[in-house]
């Protein structure tokens, strides 16, 4: 029950209130009411608020004690592992370093709005803030329910900015530069040359490759079953083994009669090194892709490998994602669909594929005016 006083030319209200957790008996007050009218509104709505289990003062906690314990109670453990480094980032280089020691209850919409338009002054893509969005509005939503810190999400209704696109080229091989760079490749090193010769023909994210099992080759049908994604930064005593960036890159691929007999050959390798290396082999780990003693291929050494052999070929420098650019343009380049490409390749949806692939390479640009001018000359002749 609430009680009214007046003190100077203000009326302020007082609210006895059970603790649902502890049951201990707790006051909560406010003044500056002009009237006494204006102060028993005010004091009904409170009462409402507490009646509905809202969390006292739960508010009050800081912004970043509040993410960190989001991350550690509701996402840890939860979503899949890539997802989760994904919050810890944006939380850590992007929400927190902006807000500071803000409280959680200050966070508004004006201001949360000004927090959107500043990443999008930063020159961040529209999709990169709507991924840092993601990660807030999650959080404050969680904040309002079941947490019960907030009444309401100062992040609804914000508006991300209409930035450019950034025309960016797009890395890959060119077709007819491919088959000298896997001849350097094989002078270069045979590890490295059939790994990167299986992502070329088969567009798999380097992790995806690395954590190849031998169980996950079908060599007598020609599939490879894509399940999980090594973590080259796995730390000690941690799984070595993740799941695939999203669920829709869990796939089994078709591979060519060519690379099926030199991954045939391969696996004799395999049991040759296994042979000779013995106890210090890595029986356990059986990856397709590996050292000599059966140990995962670094990521660094990968990164310097492509380097090299790019460099020896006379061709210009990329990431290994290129690899994969370069296997999705091919398929294009060979009259694949779209459609065909996406699920090849594992991506979530078919946005995501044209949005990279549309308008790359010259031949398809050559081949597409070609077909639109036989097309016409049919209609005109």
């Amino acid at each position: 029950m609430a009680s009214f006083r007046k003190r100077g030319s203000t009326w302020q209200y007082r609210i006895k209130h059970k603790d649902p957790l502890t049951h201990e008996q707790i006051e909560v007050s406010k003044g500056g009411f002009k009237t006494k009218k204006e102060a028993q509104l005010a004091a009904r709505q409170e009462e409402l608020r507490l009646n509905s289990d809202l969390e006292i003062n739960g508010g009050d906690i800081l912004l970043k004690h509040y993410l960190k314990e989001w991350l550690a109670e509701y996402k840890q453990g939860t979503v899949r592992k890539n997802t989760y480094i994904l919050h810890e980032r944006n939380v850590n280089t992007k929400i927190l370093p902006y807000f500071k020691d803000i409280k959680l209850k200050d966070i508004k919409p004006l201001r949360y709005q000004k927090f959107i338009n500043h990443l999008a002054e930063q020159g961040y893509s529209k999709r990169t803030i709507e991924i840092i969005h993601g990660t807030m509005f999650n959080a404050l939503s969680t904040a309002v329910k079941p947490l019960k810190k907030l009444e309401e999400n100062p992040c609804e209704g914000v508006t991300i900015p209409k930035i450019p696109k950034k025309k960016e080229k797009l890395a890959y091989i060119n077709s007819d530069d491919i088959s000298f760079f896997l001849k350097i490749a094989r002078q270069d090193n045979y590890l490295y040359y059939i790994f990167f010769k299986t992502l070329l023909e088969t567009g798999m994210r380097k992790g995806e490759a690395a954590a190849l099992q031998r169980k996950d080759i079908d060599l007598k049908n020609n599939y490879l079953h894509i399940n999980k994604s090594l973590d080259f930064q796995v730390k000690e005593g941690e799984e070595r083994f993740g799941e695939t960036k999203t669920y829709e890159s869990e796939r089994s691929i078709k591979i060519s009669n060519s690379l099926a007999r030199e991954l045939t050959a391969h696996m004799k390798y395999l049991n040759d090194n296994r042979i000779v290396f013995n106890e210090v082999y890595e029986h356990e780990l059986d990856l397709v892709f590996c050292r000599e003693d059966g140990k995962p291929l670094p990521k660094s050494t990968l990164f310097n490998a492509l380097n090299r052999i790019l460099k020896k070929a006379g061709l210009n420098k990329m990431p290994i994602h290129g690899l994969r650019h370069t296997h999705a343009v091919l398929l294009l380049e060979s009259g694949a669909t779209m459609k065909f490409v996406q699920e090849r390749l594992g991506h979530k949806n078919i946005t995501i594929t044209s949005d990279v692939y549309s308008h790359i390479s010259e031949k398809l640009e050559n081949s597409s005016v070609d077909g639109y001018e036989e097309y016409m000359n049919s209609l005109m002749s």
